[in-house]
């Protein structure tokens, strides 16, 4: 491949929302900004999760997230599964002023207090749930439809996503707006939303 071969299929490449990576493979555009995204994209976003513990670490996550980076976040999440007992819903919803307190302390997570009360919060709620937090959140998640052919394609909310975030906020939860909920649905697998071409497989 020529050098202007190579150039012109970069930019369909990037139009589409694609880029090939050192390795000749194809991945979503944004994978390849770091090693970090790099992975995550590979390993773990939209891969079916399950488990009450491994979806209230997402929703937290998620939360934390807003009006950052995800990359932020990523960095930190080690940080995040040692300052919230591995996002375990039954020890975090015992936490109290003291834990609050701890955690704004932590320079291992973003110490943002609202978002801390929120997760605490939320923990107490997800721990109340008869059917569990798992099960609820994938009772929202929409029938398989087709991966979106381009970036443009990959909405920001969904009717799902809207109606998730109008459940779990009725419940009292915080930090779940449709836009963080549909996020959440993406990492999790409930929607496949890998560009048409991405090597990833089907979750």
């Amino acid at each position: 491949m020529t050098a202007t071969d190579r150039a012109a299929e970069a930019a369909e490449l990037t139009e589409r929302g694609l880029v090939r990576g050192v390795d000749g493979l194809l991945r979503c555009s944004w994978a390849g900004a770091t090693e970090d995204y790099l992975a995550y994209h590979d390993q773990e976003w939209g891969r079916r999760l399950t488990g009450d513990d491994a979806l209230f670490e997402r929703v937290c996550l998620e939360a934390f997230q807003s009006g950052l980076s995800w990359l932020t976040i990523l960095r930190r999440r080690e940080g995040f599964r040692r300052a919230f007992a591995g996002f375990s819903i039954e020890t975090v919803a015992t936490f109290d002023d003291t834990d609050v307190e701890r955690l704004l302390a932590d320079t291992g997570i973003i110490r943002n207090r609202a978002k801390i009360d929120a997760a605490i919060a939320n923990a107490k709620l997800a721990a109340e749930l008869p059917e569990g937090l798992s099960a609820l959140l994938w009772s929202f998640a929409p029938p398989a439809r087709p991966r979106p052919r381009t970036r443009a394609d990959v909405p920001a909310t969904t009717p799902e996503s809207t109606v998730l975030a109008k459940d779990l906020r009725k419940r009292g939860f915080r930090f779940v707006g449709p836009t963080t909920a549909y996020a959440l649905m993406q990492a999790t697998g409930m929607v496949d939303d890998h560009i048409v071409g991405c090597h990833v497989g089907a979750a």
